[in-house]
């Protein structure tokens, strides 16, 4: 079966850090993608970041760039998503999704490629 669980989230001040984590089982794991997304009330899905697990090359939305990184322990099976300098615009549930990584590239930023997704985290910024 496969699983995707994220925690890491929580109440955070703007200017603060937080560090998700993303523990997948089910399939193997140097053959997805893993991104990260995030859904505010009343917006569309976004999608945050991702990394090809079977070479680390990783992509990021304009919106998180030089704030959040994106990294993976392939002996745990878990991605990380550090997330430094918060701002109340961050504030959404963040969800994990795992694609394959054939064709990877910044399509990833997309939901379209993924196949399995998380029940999400929610992390809120407060002003």
């Amino acid at each position: 079966e496969v699983q995707l669980v994220e925690s890491g989230g929580g109440l955070v001040q703007a200017g603060g850090s937080l560090r998700l984590s993303c523990a997948v089982s089910g399939f193997t794991f140097d053959d997805y993608v893993i991104g990260w997304f995030r859904q505010a009330p009343g917006k569309e899905r976004e999608g945050v970041s991702c990394i090809n697990n079977s070479d680390g090359r990783t992509h990021y939305a304009d919106s998180v760039k030089g704030r959040f990184t994106i990294s993976s322990d392939n002996a745990k099976n878990t991605v990380y998503l550090q997330m430094n300098s918060l701002k109340p615009e961050d504030t959404a549930v963040y969800y994990c999704a795992a694609a394959l990584s054939v064709g990877y590239g910044l399509g990833y930023l997309h939901s379209l490629p993924y196949l399995y997704w998380g029940q999400g985290t929610q992390v809120t910024v407060s002003s």
